[in-house]
């Protein structure tokens, strides 16, 4: 016993031990995930399919537009020939607006560079295998999900425990690390379906690893710089709130060494925007993404309050017809209709033949109606995203304060869900608490970081209108920050190695970590579920359906 108490005490051996300790926890997590995988299907009776909310159909039916019919509209997909839904495709996640042929069609709300790149993958298995998303559904979901979503995270998972080796101090703290990142995350809940917080966590385990030796103050070549530039930007182009991400370590590289921040950090960033920006450009005529089209666009003129009378009738007032053709990209026909939105409000000029909308809103002040340009691509007839149609957390939650609470502590809270974090935040702040800037430049540093991003993004959701106020919708956690976990982890260090000492608060650790893992785990049959705190606050009362 002695013997093998030395060896595992030697720095060969004991990296040995651990590194099966990692192998185990990666590969269980991985064959827990497969199976989920192969297990995956939606829970309806009538149209059993693998595809589980609105949010991934949206994602699906680009994919499936592109490769199959060579375009980004989804109308084909969402709807059947006779314009009934096709209820297995039908997604609520979707904007609609004119399309370059001159006609309106049906788009996805997702940004549009990950699913153009996803569409690479089913191409292949298309024209390989003869496999279609339309006839063998769930064997080209399932066969993609593998590809785009266990292995990369797989491979996160070998390079997080690369980084525990790197700066772990002890078997107990880099082993509770990793095993959080394999089963006490959501991440490994979103594996089954296509979303866009999975790979951002992905790749921002990859930019970490990739700017390591610049994080630890060293030399490094140029192929990391590139890396870590690409894939922060890659982090970006799934989560916007990541550009403070993406900037602090650009920040941290320039410091480092600035000529080669500027020919490999800043030219990645460049691919990565020109892949965005180029995509949404191709897909919506637009620079802006869908989610910038929310509202309506600029003045062009106005008409006097007393045509309120015709617009209420749904009456063409005189002269409108040819003020708004005067800015509009053709002229306007004869059959041009007045359709209500608000009572007394807003109206819609809609042009049947050239397919062309404007606003026209009445001032708060009565004084006059404003004919503004049309740009609210989530307002069409069957819109989910009204005032009128928006259910349950959709709604949004009216109070900054309470929300900030449900968020942090609540039914969707950071550590009300993920306990483990608390370890996390304690981490942090005692490597905070030991700031030095030339003795603990990494672990400070680090540290630092992962607090400004936490409170960043946090803030930036709290900030939000209140229709964004909403939890990320029907989803079983705050998910719009799960793509730091990879940092929360990584700050656990100090407050592990201190747990480590006392053996009734390894006990506490474990227990956070067991926690962790339930609320996990709760909802690996479909990530599009509530949290289970929410669940049972619900039926308790305190939350109503």
């Amino acid at each position: 016993m002695s013997d093998d108490r030395h060896a595992l005490s030697t720095g060969q051996d004991a990296a040995r031990f651990r590194w099966i300790i990692y192998l185990l926890l990666i590969f269980l997590s991985s064959g827990t995930m497969l199976a989920r995988i192969m297990q995956v299907r939606s829970p309806s009776r009538s149209d059993p399919s693998p595809l589980l909310s609105a949010n991934d159909r949206s994602r699906w039916c680009t994919i499936r537009a592109l490769v199959d019919h060579g375009t980004y509209a989804i109308d084909n997909i969402m709807f059947k020939p006779d314009g009934s839904r096709n209820r297995a495709w039908h997604t609520i996640d979707a904007v609609k607006h004119r399309g370059a042929d001159g006609r309106e069609h049906y788009y996805s709300s997702k940004p549009t560079l990950y699913t153009t790149l996803l569409a690479a993958p089913y191409w292949v298995i298309k024209n390989v295998s003869g496999a279609t998303l339309e006839k063998r559904t769930f064997d080209v979901v399932r066969t993609m999900l593998i590809i785009v979503n266990l292995l990369p995270l797989v491979l996160a998972m070998f390079i997080l425990a690369r980084l525990a080796e790197h700066w772990g101090t002890s078997h107990f703290d880099r082993i509770v690390v990793v095993a959080t990142f394999a089963f006490g995350t959501p991440l490994t809940t979103f594996v089954v379906t296509l979303n866009n917080h999975l790979p951002a966590a992905i790749t921002l385990v990859f930019a970490i690893a990739a700017a390591r030796p610049m994080l630890e103050g060293k030399s490094a070549p140029l192929w990391r710089y590139f890396l870590a530039g690409l894939f922060a930007a890659a982090t970006l182009a799934n989560e916007l709130p990541a550009l403070s991400f993406l900037v602090l370590l650009g920040a941290v590289l320039l410091l480092q060494d600035w000529k080669r921040t500027l020919l490999g950090y800043v030219p990645a960033i460049a691919i990565i925007a020109a892949g965005m920006f180029g995509t949404n450009l191709v897909a919506h005529g637009s620079w802006r993404t869908p989610y910038a089209h929310r509202s309506d666009g600029p003045l062009l003129a106005t008409i006097d309050s007393a045509s309120q009378t015709d617009l209420d009738a749904q009456r063409v007032p005189a002269g409108l017809l040819q003020l708004a053709s005067d800015h509009a990209a053709e002229p306007l026909k004869a059959r041009t209709m007045i359709l209500e939105r608000e009572p007394a409000r807003r109206w819609i000029l809609w042009d049947f033949d050239t397919q062309q909308r404007f606003a026209l809103v009445m001032r708060d002040d009565g004084s006059a109606i404003e004919l503004r340009a049309w740009d609210n691509w989530y307002d069409y007839a069957g819109s989910y995203w009204t005032r009128e149609r928006l259910e349950g957390v959709d709604r949004g939650e009216a109070s900054r304060l309470v929300y900030f609470f449900h968020c942090t502590f609540g039914h969707h809270g950071l550590f009300s869900l993920a306990p483990i974090l608390l370890i996390s935040a304690i981490g942090a702040l005692l490597w905070l608490g030991n700031f030095n800037l030339q003795q603990r430049r990494l672990t400070s540093g680090l540290a630092l970081s992962t607090v400004l991003l936490t409170v960043v993004c946090l803030a930036f959701y709290i900030s939000r209108p209140l229709i964004d106020r909403n939890y990320g919708g029907v989803c079983c956690c705050l998910r719009w920050m799960l793509w730091l976990a990879p940092l929360w982890m990584l700050v656990m260090f100090p407050a592990l190695a201190r747990a480590e000492k006392k053996f009734s608060l390894v006990v506490v650790v474990l227990f956070l970590l067991a926690a962790s893992v339930f609320s996990a785990q709760y909802a690996t049959a479909n990530p599009w579920s509530h949290p289970w705190i929410y669940d049972y606050w619900m039926q308790l009362g305190w939350i109503a359906h």
